[in-house]
């Protein structure tokens, strides 16, 4: 598809109609030394040869897989895909398949909407699910306005530090604008799980929801069962969000955690990292929230003729009720990841599942092992974790400066969303990472120690 540039009165109209002064004004929200990079060096007049060129040289200077290794994790998790998915959401029947607005004459597209409603409400261990939520970091933020729309009353939303800074950004974001709500952050204690005493000083008859990351952004397994338990003492609802979906095959179900609304980023689930999408959110509630539950439904019926049918219901979208009783974030068609998602799960199984998680939990362990007892560094947190862990790195930025010149991404430096982890590198290793690899990072950092 060509691009066709707009005409500067065309600009001008729009940034009249929207109140900024210029389209830098759009992009204030981020970081100069972004921005400064942003612009690219083409000549005026250039032909479209020259162009594709220029933009092809620029592209090869990028750094990717398997000349890197790349240890990140931090919402986006490397798994491995087996082909048969992208076989299957490449038929054209569903690749062609647009929302199902005629839901008569789109039974194929409507029976996978069930078929991942149905196994992701067996993977959080709860009532009902919903399909097409964008992804895990909006899906959270329908979590929050949820809890608002089920205790109207109340005026608090409890939030975990430690739930995934960007899923905290864009429940701010969601938030701007909605009256009669706020967010409190609740600290992370010494081994990183929400520190509980700070949680009841802050539970009052004023709180309609508790949201913790499950694991959380350090990759820790907070202690569900005991939030939960102080959520409903003081009449609030229990929300989890899992960034790593995986951890769900092994970790007991939030369901199983009393906890009342669970939403999870999917990208584990047969979708390849892109780092910036596409993604695909998974919702699940208790079936006495069903009604307050964003997004829309597949149900299963049968016809006249007692024939099996799928039926699309519930559907809060502002094509099918009043735009203002409409919910938010329910996309036109985030249909084929959802299907490459379920498409994965069917394929792993419970039990392919379980073990898939395991490997990831015995590589990550094996990881940590040898930087703290090989090369002597320190785990920042004593809490149990997933396939992420937080080690303390002198210098850590540094380091991982150094180390991206040798080939490897060590991780995520969290100075960058948490000051006081100055000295700190997020690392997270999956099935993807060989024992060769785990140990040139081990090697490597302990040149630095």
């Amino acid at each position: 598809m060509r691009y066709i540039p707009h005409t500067d009165s065309d600009i001008a109209f729009m940034l009249a109609t929207i109140g900024a002064g210029s389209v830098a004004d759009l992009f204030a929200h981020l970081p100069e030394a972004l921005r400064s990079q942003a612009a690219i060096d083409l000549p005026l007049g250039l032909s479209e040869a020259g162009v594709r060129s220029r933009l092809t040289e620029l592209a090869a200077t990028n750094r990717v897989s398997p000349e890197t290794v790349a240890f990140l994790g931090a919402g986006a998790y490397p798994h491995f895909v087996p082909v048969v998915v992208d076989q299957i959401i490449q038929r054209s029947e569903f690749a062609t398949a647009y929302t199902p607005y005629q839901p008569e004459v789109s039974q194929g597209t409507l029976q996978t909407i069930f078929e991942f409603q149905s196994l992701v409400a067996m993977l959080f261990g709860l009532d009902v699910a919903n399909a097409s939520m964008y992804d895990g970091a909006s899906a959270t933020a329908e979590a929050v306005l949820m809890t608002k729309r089920l205790l109207p009353q109340r005026t608090t939303v409890l939030v975990a530090r430690s739930l995934h800074p960007q899923y905290r950004q864009v429940i701010q974001t969601y938030l701007d604008g909605v009256s009669g709500l706020q967010i409190v952050e609740i600290p992370w204690g010494a081994d990183g799980r929400v520190d509980l005493s700070q949680l009841s000083r802050h539970l009052d008859n004023t709180v309609c929801g508790v949201l913790v990351g499950y694991p959380n952004v350090f990759g820790v397994v907070e202690d569900v069962a005991a939030i939960s338990e102080a959520a409903h003492k003081a009449g609030a609802l229990m929300a989890t969000s899992t960034a790593e979906a995986l951890a769900l095959g092994l970790l007991k179900s939030p369901g199983e955690l009393d906890v009342d609304i669970a939403v999870a980023e999917g990208q584990s689930f047969g979708i390849p990292v892109s780092y910036g999408g596409p993604g695909v959110g998974l919702f699940a509630c208790r079936e006495r929230f069903l009604r307050s539950m964003p997004g829309r439904l597949a149900g299963e019926t049968v016809d006249h003729d007692g024939r099996r049918g799928f039926v699309l219901t519930l559907s809060t979208r502002e094509q099918h009720i009043r735009r203002e009783k409409a919910t938010s974030n329910i996309c036109t068609n985030q249909g084929l990841c959802s299907l490459a998602a379920t498409v994965y799960l069917c394929l792993m199984g419970k039990q392919g599942l379980r073990e898939l998680a395991e490997r990831n939990v015995k590589k990550s362990h094996y990881a940590c092992d040898l930087l703290t007892q090989t090369a002597n560094y320190q785990q920042q947190f004593s809490a149990p974790f997933f396939n992420e862990f937080v080690v303390n790195v002198p210098n850590a930025r540094a380091t991982w400066q150094r180390l991206q010149g040798q080939g490897i991404v060590a991780g995520v430096v969290l100075e960058d969303w948490y000051p006081e982890l100055k000295d700190c590198l997020l690392l997270c290793v999956t099935e993807m990472h060989t024992r060769g690899e785990i140990e040139q990072l081990a090697d490597e950092l302990k040149r630095n120690a």
